[in-house]
């Protein structure tokens, strides 16, 4: 029989060992005043941009006429269309970072659902393309993101070098936390 979540009888350390906070204070954060709390801070932002990111892409695709995709759909389709067309669902993962390759792998087969992915059999390798309705797709949501974004941003007043220093930085941290994921995986 499985024990119940949050009882005395658990086995995980922190809750055997704290008191756990109800709604109000059931963040994923340190003690306020502690060395962690600028991090905290760096958590939290990353949180509130990588979930608006994810809103504006999936309503973006909607505007430029491609209906019920999900974030990792668009970003699958996007890839496609980079610098060499024809790509393995290997290749996907790597350069989008998703370890899981049933995630692609459902999104490779919406999407050839929708006919703006061609999937062809290479031997034992599957090479998934762009078709001409996926790129027109795309082509629309680059209008689309000209729009309602590009525009904004110019008028914020940041010059290409603020975006290119800040897009290093954020690889940076894409890194860092990688590599503290896996540290923390193995402990």
């Amino acid at each position: 029989m499985q024990k119940p979540r949050g009882s005395a009888q658990s086995t995980d350390p922190v809750r055997k060992n704290c008191k756990l906070q109800g709604a109000a204070g059931s963040r994923l954060t340190t003690i306020p005043g502690t060395k962690s709390a600028a991090l905290d801070e760096l958590d939290i932002g990353i949180v509130g941009v990588m979930q608006a990111f994810q809103r504006w892409i999936v309503s973006a695709m909607a505007d430029a006429g491609i209906k019920d995709l999900v974030v990792t759909d668009a970003l699958v389709l996007d890839q496609l269309n980079g610098r060499a067309h024809a790509k393995s669902l290997a290749d996907i993962c790597f350069i989008l970072n998703i370890e899981d390759a049933r995630v692609v792998g459902y999104s490779l087969r919406k999407l050839v659902a929708l006919d703006v992915v061609s999937a062809e059999k290479r031997g034992k390798e599957v090479i998934f393309s762009i078709t001409p309705l996926g790129q027109a797709y795309l082509l629309r949501y680059q209008e689309v993101r000209e729009h309602r974004l590009l525009d904004t941003l110019v008028a914020l007043g940041p010059n290409k070098s603020v975006y290119t220093a800040l897009s290093q930085y954020l690889r940076k941290l894409s890194g860092l936390y990688d590599q503290a994921a896996r540290a923390a995986s193995s402990l």
